[in-house]
């Protein structure tokens, strides 16, 4: 009964060796699920986090694009100054005085402005020699601060910064559309008109006239200039007209 109880131990182990491990193989997994579970209670917050992050970085992202919508707004423009072009024409007898004619189509003998300036044109022609002119034309009349710039029927006049005299808003005569007629075919140039031109009688003389394109600027309401443009052959002259209305 000893040799067979012996012969047992010896080769029970033999036959069965995983009978010892089974007990440790079956409770090695209840270790692992419970250190999966472990793991999985502590990784639940760490994605509640996650999620209330990302719900929060929306609200931050907008928050951050708010002020800059509300700042990029675009300046307004300040209205520019309209530029057009047109025919003017300086005229006048020897021994009398100047007259200023703005024409917007050259066929046209109505003129959009016409003054009667009271500059002498002997006058007129000597400060053209030094090659500079202007003419500033002033209002300061309060009774006429809303009527039309153009439709001031007197101006106060200067001349290269002195005070000449005065200029006269004027309508077309017959004899200035005689001679708007005449030099309809002319664009730019100076000439002479002989004596006796519409006119008859012993006083009548010879009409000087300068003709050429001015760029007309309407800075505002109260005020505009015509600036004479040289032609290429006669770069040095310059001659400017300013129409100024002060409130």
């Amino acid at each position: 009964m000893t040799k067979i109880d012996a012969l047992r131990r010896f080769f029970l182990p033999c036959l069965f060796p995983n009978s010892a491990t089974s007990s440790t193989a079956q409770t090695t997994p209840l270790k692992k699920r419970f250190s999966t579970s472990l793991r999985d209670d502590f990784n639940e917050p760490s994605t509640t986090t996650n999620a209330n992050q990302e719900d929060q970085n929306p609200n931050q992202d907008q928050e951050s694009t708010s002020p800059e919508d509300s700042v990029t707004s675009l300046p307004i423009a300040s209205s520019r100054p309209s530029k057009s072009m047109v025919i003017g024409t300086i005229f006048g007898q020897r021994r009398g005085h100047v007259w200023f004619c703005v024409q917007h189509e050259r066929q046209s003998t109505k003129p959009s402005l016409l003054l009667e300036l009271s500059i002498p044109t002997h006058q007129l022609v000597k400060e053209m020699r030094c090659g500079l002119v202007r003419i500033a034309l002033e209002c300061a009349r309060p009774e006429l601060c809303s009527c039309p710039l153009r439709s001031v029927p007197v101006w106060i006049m200067y001349c290269n910064g002195r005070k000449v005299g005065f200029a006269v808003r004027r309508k077309a005569s017959g004899q200035n559309r005689l001679m708007l007629k005449t030099m309809e075919s002319t664009t730019v140039g100076a000439g002479v008109i002989p004596a006796g031109f519409g006119t008859s009688g012993s006083e009548a003389e010879e009409i000087m006239y300068m003709r050429a394109n001015y760029e007309h600027v309407m800075g505002s309401a109260d005020s505009e200039s015509f600036r004479l443009i040289n032609p290429d052959e006669y770069p040095g002259q310059e001659f400017s007209v300013f129409l100024l209305r002060s409130r």
